[in-house]
């Protein structure tokens, strides 16, 4: 289970589980049920699942590691790294926001800086730390150019 836990994926899929546990059964007599709310919702879902799907083409192209606790062998800057520096967690971020309000969940809100902070944390700035090690200034630039979520 340790091992488990050292995979961003599971750390979401808690949080989702967590969301819909409080939606299904300890609504707390909050609501934001309405066409407009699943409107928003499937927005921002479709847009999480974007950027994870974009960012992990990237990796594909410039065959590069996709691990968060291994050192990338290339430094991707273009297409949506460009944007930000770490679309899979921002799409993350985006698809639990949805997640929780679809799940008319609105306690549950709070788990999205939670999980941000969580991910920043133990993924995020470790990555970081190794990215600057291996490529030093290129990272430096790009670190400067590039804001870590948008």
């Amino acid at each position: 289970m340790t091992n488990l836990l050292h995979i961003p994926p599971v750390w979401l899929a808690i949080c989702v589980f967590l969301a819909w546990c409080q939606g299904r059964y300890f609504p707390l007599g909050l609501s934001v049920d309405h066409p407009l709310t699943h409107m928003m919702a499937g927005m921002m879902i479709g847009a999480g699942l974007l950027l994870m799907a974009a960012a992990l083409l990237a990796f594909w192209r410039h065959k590069t590691t996709v691990i968060p606790h291994k050192t990338p062998d290339r430094l991707i800057t273009n297409g949506i790294f460009a944007r930000t520096r770490n679309p899979i967690y921002l799409g993350d971020a985006l698809l639990l926001a949805g997640l929780t309000l679809r799940f008319d969940a609105v306690p549950s809100l709070v788990l999205v800086p939670i999980f941000v902070w969580w991910i920043e944390k133990h993924f995020i700035v470790p990555e970081e730390d190794r990215m600057r090690r291996t490529f030093k200034a290129e990272f430096a630039r790009y670190e400067q150019k590039v804001r870590r979520w948008v």
